[in-house]
């Protein structure tokens, strides 16, 4: 297992099922800081996940169909390769989550959806040289299996939770959806 620091502590472990979001740059409101000594590194990422659920700005790119679709099928390319294998996902407007075992180290497979996606999506868009993923991410290894199945439910329902849709299963961009 290697440990390695950017803003945020990241801990990696092929083979092991880890929860990773990554969010769009520039969806959270500039100047946005939370008092670290005051939150755990749980509380700040669902303070931030609140804050992404509800954004009333900022880019929702993901809110189209084909940019999202792109999302979902590099995805599933990761998965074809062999690097990783997904147990869930949502492809949120301005974020995404995924509980993943990656094969790889973490950063490569990260560069391996990110990458790719950021390319095609900009040139969708016409954006050319702009950042499109913020380059940090939230992660965290799954310690057991009671917490597999709340990470699970989590991010099936985080579409529910937004507003996005009455049912996970009615969400065409998350691992639960059925149509």
């Amino acid at each position: 297992m290697r440990i390695y620091r950017r803003r945020l502590p990241h801990w990696d472990a092929p083979g092991v099922p880890v929860f990773v979001t990554w969010r769009l740059w520039g969806s959270l409101p500039v100047g946005r800081a939370f008092q670290r000594e005051h939150l755990t590194s749980g509380e700040a990422f669902v303070a931030v996940d609140r804050l992404l659920d509800t954004a009333r700005t900022g880019p929702v790119y993901l809110r189209q169909p084909e940019i999202a679709r792109l999302v979902r099928e590099q995805l599933r390319e990761v998965v074809a390769g062999g690097l990783c294998s997904i147990e869930a996902y949502a492809i949120m407007p301005n974020h995404v989550h995924v509980l993943w075992t990656p094969e790889v180290s973490l950063p490569a497979l990260l560069r391996e959806v990110k990458g790719p996606t950021a390319r095609n999506a900009n040139r969708l868009l016409g954006r050319s040289g702009a950042p499109f993923w913020q380059a940090e991410y939230f992660d965290r290894m799954v310690r057991n299996a009671a917490e597999f199945g709340q990470i699970r439910r989590y991010i099936e329902w985080n579409p529910v939770k937004a507003g996005l849709v009455a049912r996970p299963e009615e969400f065409p961009w998350s691992s639960a959806w059925r149509g």
